[in-house]
Formats: structure tokens, sequence, C-alpha cells
């Protein structure tokens, strides 16, 4: 297998330019019409700021927090900002987070940058949070699933439900490839940085979805994950998009009527139980 060709996503889809103008485009459309909070810093690095989108009506369930992709590498919030206008249109408050990019952090220093935000969001709220990530963001919303919050001094409900958008989960494929220049994974950091190989979480609803289109690699990142965590008795959930590749698939997060926004709600309505301190 060449696992170059299988990761390498913006070879695989020659329209991927249009599809990032597009999301640049969009997020600044919507956040300037959004009823929003901008920037608010949740650590001491200048890319530890998140965006809070407020729905027209707050149903008083969990938060979203949604997490960008970009092989840790590339990106910022800013291109994403539109991806609260799905959520938000179900009552559901967003909050689209940045993080430290490779190679100027590490994978397992972006994972706790990523704690930082939601225990930022939990002190602040004290609401549920429910995380949703694209692409690299995919693995970062599977690593908060299955953090051991209470040692981080919250509750070990806090984060009751994740939702993962062409995830990568294991990490060792990476290690060999071109793109581990700006990573700089070792065999040792790549199984300890990926949450395949934690204890599963337990209690909590987890989802991973892939485009069909996608490369076989990515496909069995996010069936091995639910059939892992699944088979340890997790409510886990893989769903294959028909027609829909590595970028083009996250679009559904923005579309009210899309059955991703449709499942986040059930989710969340499931969810939306009061957090215990």
């Amino acid at each position: 297998m060449d696992l170059e060709a299988e990761y390498n996503n913006r070879a695989r889809v020659p329209e991927h330019p249009a599809i990032i103008a597009g999301w640049a485009r969009d997020a600044a459309a919507f956040r300037a019409a959004a009823k929003a909070e901008i920037d608010l810093a949740y650590g001491a690095r200048p890319r530890n700021r998140l965006d809070l989108f407020w729905p027209a009506t707050d149903a008083g369930g969990p938060i979203v927090l949604f997490i960008h992709g970009g092989y840790w590498r590339a990106f910022d919030k800013s291109s994403f900002s539109h991806m609260a206008a799905g959520p938000n249109s179900h009552g559901l408050p967003v909050a689209v987070a940045g993080y430290t990019l490779c190679p100027d952090s590490s994978i397992p220093d972006i994972i706790d940058e990523m704690r930082q935000a939601a225990l930022f969001l939990w002190h602040r709220l004290a609401r549920p949070i429910i995380a949703i990530g694209h692409s690299a963001g995919g693995h970062l919303a599977a690593a908060l699933l299955a953090t051991n919050w209470t040692a981080y001094g919250a509750p070990a409900s806090i984060m009751p439900a994740a939702m993962a958008i062409s995830g990568i989960y294991d990490l060792r494929p990476l290690v060999g490839l071109a793109l581990n220049a700006d990573l700089k994974l070792d065999e040792r950091i790549a199984m300890t940085a990926s949450p395949l190989f934690w204890p599963a979480p337990r209690g909590v609803q987890f989802e991973a979805s892939v485009g069909a289109s996608e490369s076989r690699e990515f496909i069995r990142q996010s069936e091995t994950i639910i059939a892992a965590w699944a088979g340890l008795g997790l409510d886990a959930r893989f769903v294959a998009e028909e027609g829909e590749n590595h970028f083009s698939i996250v679009r559904h997060l923005a579309n009210p009527a899309s059955p991703l926004c449709t499942r986040l709600q059930a989710i969340a309505l499931r969810r939306s139980r009061p957090l215990l301190s």
C-alpha cells in the first residue's frame, strides 16, 4: 500500500482549492452576521483563542466545541466560523477553537491545548461539551472524549459525546510520511498520542463519519476505532457519507437540515443534563 498516496488528501481531491476558498468565504460571511464573542483566550499562546457563537434562542443544552483539521499544521479557526451555523439553528452554542500548529507545537501539546479549551468552556458556562472535529480535529475530538477529566479537576461528565469527521486515531502510519517533517512523530509518540490505544471511555457516545470516496486508510481509521470502542461497550457508530470526499464532507455541519446535524441534535437532547461538580 502506498501510504503517501493514502494520506495525501489534497492530491486525491483536485478541486480542494475551491473548497478551501469557499470555507474562508462562508466563514467570514457567517461571522459578520453572527451573535459572537471573538478571540476569547483559553490559554497563554497566541493561537489559544476560540470564537463562541450563540444561537438566536439558546436551548440550554450542551456547548459544541468544533476543532478544525489541516494535519495539525495548517488552517486556523477563522476559516471555520460557519461550522456553527447548523448547531446554532438547533439552539446549540458553538465554540470554534484554534491551536498552535506543528512544527511550532507537537501533537501531544495540541491535545493539551484542546483540553484547556474544553476546561475554559466548562469553567465559564458549566454546561456539557460535545466535541466535533474534522480530520486532525477528529483525532483531537476522540482524544478529548477519552480524557480522564477528573484528573484535571473537572466532572467525569464534562464531555458526554463526540463526533469525529474523517479523523485519524492511529498515528503510526504517519511516521514514515513526508508530512512528518512537521509533525515530528516517532513510534513512541505516535502510540501515546493515538486515542485508539488509550483506555476506552465509558458511559459516553461517539460517532466517526467518513466520506465514502475517501482513501481506504481513512475509512479504515474510522472503522477501526468504532469496532474497538463498540466492542468494549461504548455507544459508538460508524457513518460513511455517500458522494463525499475528505474536504466536502464537513460542509454538512453548516447545514441545519443535514443528517449529521439531525444526529447532533439527537445527541444533544440525550446529553443535556447538568454537569455535576
